[in-house]
């Protein structure tokens, strides 16, 4: 029997790499001489520097960058050695709204300017291939300040460069951008490639745009978000005028983390894509899930939203395509949850075994052990009716 895992992390207890191993201890126990792969996965959010750069063999760089309020902070990304040298950043490192508190948050203030010095230093080492996770930003800048920190220059309306109060670029900068020079980004961005990570499909504008929809949870008041919204509109139709390209702001995406998405996709020629799937493709699982007798997934809540395309459910579908039987190990199955059956996935089983408060159930040294009894007693079963 060749078993293959591929478990999202549990968030806040274990990564997608432990959660796999864990498993693979309990198959062990139930079937001594089974064979196994343990693969990463992750949606492009939170945990994916983790686990790609993990699953992949690569290495784990820090480095000085600001965080949304432009005081200096140590940022962390992946860098894996194959052809093309790939960075795996997730934006939250450096502009991530967990990074200040809640009483400082404020969209007016904030700025992606610590994601582009993670750029220019995964430059610096060699890379030439990005993998972006945009889940989680407390900015709303449209990524001004990132494309400042790559080199871009903006103007006002009498011609003034804009560098911002403190010298970098924030979300209430937008309201005086009227021209803007992208001549002098970094070159090699020209030799690069960008896979964006982003698994929302909210327009930079209009009333499922930035401002409106993330806006709020962001520190925006009620009296910001029109006007924000408005400096949004102009900056794309400016950004139509410097670039020549048929830019549609309404492409699903560009709306994400507060506009980055946008300048990702226009500014540094990035595919907005949903994070399943460039983490699959990246780490190859098709083809381990080709040669595999049962596959194993899973991920910390099984809810309703497991059945609208998260991660575990990208496995599977991968799974049926070779007619491979999949298996979903669970942190709990929420109480909203009424459904029995989640597409592709063949049965799926909690890992809780006995009453636990959600401290108790999430301590990573119980959850090891939760997983792999659990495996072990699936493994147990399916070893008895092969036979």
């Amino acid at each position: 029997m060749k078993v293959v895992f591929a478990i999202d992390s549990m968030k806040g207890s274990l990564s997608s790499m432990e959660c796999g191993k864990a498993a693979a201890q309990g198959l062990l126990r139930a079937i001594p001489d089974a064979e196994y792969e343990v693969r990463p996965l992750a949606d492009g959010g939170e945990g994916t520097v983790q686990a790609v750069t993990t699953g992949c063999g690569g290495t784990f760089r820090e480095i000085n960058v600001m965080n949304p309020l432009g005081k200096t902070i140590r940022a962390m990304y992946g860098i894996i050695e194959n052809p093309n040298k790939t960075a795996i950043i997730e934006i939250s490192a450096a502009a991530g709204l967990t990074l200040i508190p809640a009483v400082d948050r404020d969209p007016i203030k904030t700025t992606t300017y610590g994601v582009g010095q993670m750029i220019l230093d995964a430059l610096e080492q060699g890379c030439r291939h990005f993998i972006i996770g945009l889940g989680g930003s407390a900015t709303n800048d449209a990524g001004i300040g990132m494309l400042q920190a790559l080199g871009a220059y903006f103007y006002d309306s009498s011609g003034k460069l804009l560098t911002g109060d403190n010298g970098y670029l924030t979300g209430g900068d937008l309201e005086f951008v009227d021209k803007v020079n992208p001549e002098f980004i970094n070159p090699l961005i020209c030799e690069c490639t960008f896979r964006i990570a982003c698994d929302v499909n909210n327009p930079l504008y209009g009333p499922r745009g930035a401002s409106r929809v993330f806006g709020p949870q962001k520190g925006l008041f009620d009296s910001e978000i029109e006007a924000t919204d408005k400096w949004m509109e102009r900056f794309a139709k400016i950004s139509n005028e410097v670039l020549n390209k048929n830019i549609d702001p309404e492409t699903p995406g560009c709306g994400a983390a507060g506009g980055l998405g946008f300048s990702f996709k226009y500014y540094l020629g990035g595919e907005l894509e949903p994070g399943n799937r460039i983490v699959i493709e990246e780490t190859n699982l098709k083809n381990y899930i080709s040669d595999a007798d049962i596959v194993v997934t899973g991920e910390g809540m099984l809810d309703a939203q497991t059945a609208m395309g998260k991660a575990p459910l990208g496995i599977a579908h991968i799974a049926k395509v070779f007619n491979k039987p999949v298996i979903a190990i669970v942190g709990s199955v929420a109480a909203s949850f009424d459904g029995d059956e989640i597409p592709d996935i063949d049965a799926y089983f909690p890992i809780m075994r006995r009453p636990a408060s959600i401290e108790q159930a999430m301590d990573p040294a119980a959850a090891r052990v939760n997983i792999a009894a659990t495996s072990e007693q699936i493994f147990r079963l399916l070893s008895k009716i092969k036979h």
